[in-house]
């Protein structure tokens, strides 16, 4: 049987994109209202969320949640896009109504950060209709607790750690979606997969470090 080919279309100006790390692809992907998502970009730079091949946008930030920002991300994003809505200084009513915002200006989830108590994820997850990812920070947590209050999907993130936290939650909880950081490399990626995360999230290049990129190959034509 012959093996089939995937076609690849681009245009004149838009070929140069930044393309997520193929180990990504080995993941099983987790299938939110019929669509998978492997792979999903950290980044609230609207420049690379247009120009990355990422399944999904990880959109957190380390500042207050403001609606207007997830408006903007939502509005001129080509693909999904998580929120996050709090959890460390924002959460509460605040947390709740932002979740709100988000999900009718079209997110895909919302994210809330580890310091949320279940009293506000549970008030979140009665009131919107999309799936609250809570993130993990270490193996100790009461990952029973958080699905009871109405987590729908867990987002490891545990720095080096964290393919040793994807395993402990995944040997108690077998069928859990887990997201998962996978470090800058193919081998950290490989080893979050393989310790059972279905999506990764990928932290990309700076800017300053693509225009690098970039500068150094003009330089080379013009020498």
């Amino acid at each position: 049987m012959r093996e089939k080919t995937r076609p690849t279309v681009t245009s004149k100006l838009r070929h140069h994109i930044l393309e997520m790390p193929g180990e990504i692809r080995t993941a099983s992907g987790i299938v939110i209202n019929g669509r998978r998502i492997k792979s999903l970009v950290f980044t609230t730079d609207i420049a690379i969320i247009r120009n990355c091949d990422a399944d999904a946008v990880l959109a957190i930030y380390p500042f207050t949640p403001q609606q207007t920002i997830s408006d903007a991300i939502i509005r001129n994003a080509s693909i999904p896009v998580f929120c996050g809505v709090g959890g460390g200084t924002t959460n509460g009513i605040r947390s709740t109504l932002l979740a709100t915002d988000a999900e009718a200006q079209g997110a895909m989830a919302v994210v809330v950060n580890a310091p949320m108590g279940n009293t506000d994820v549970e008030r979140i997850a009665n009131t919107i209709d999309i799936p609250v990812v809570v993130t993990v920070l270490n193996e100790n947590t009461d990952i029973e607790a958080r699905l009871a209050a109405g987590a729908s999907i867990l987002n490891v993130s545990a720095a080096e750690r964290t393919p040793h936290v994807v395993a402990a939650i995944r040997e108690k909880f077998p069928d859990v979606p887990i997201i998962a950081t996978g470090g800058p490399s193919s081998e950290g990626i490989l080893k979050t997969v393989k310790a059972g995360a279905n999506a990764i999230s990928y932290t990309p290049p700076s800017t300053k470090q693509l225009f690098s990129t970039m500068m150094e190959d003009y330089r080379a034509r013009e020498s």
